[in-house]
């Protein structure tokens, strides 16, 4: 974790958040108590749309037929 005063904060912002979007914890001081504390925002997810693959996929027509090479197994 980092700690920085809000004067070298508002000098260096621009490093501060490349600090922040990899990873590292960056807090932000006024008067010797913490008031700020740099994090990355993180990606949204998207929720999932039912029937977003219809007319994708096609199954044939003896998909569930025994296969040749397992005739002897049968």
């Amino acid at each position: 974790m980092q700690e920085i005063t809000l004067t070298e904060a508002s000098k260096n912002l621009a490093e501060l958040v490349e600090a922040a979007m990899s990873g590292e914890e960056i807090v932000i001081t006024k008067d010797n108590q913490p008031v700020i504390k740099l994090t990355p925002v993180l990606p949204i997810k998207r929720r999932r749309r039912a029937g977003s693959a219809k007319g994708l996929v096609t199954i044939s027509d003896d998909f569930d037929e025994p296969l040749e090479d397992f005739k002897d197994y049968m």
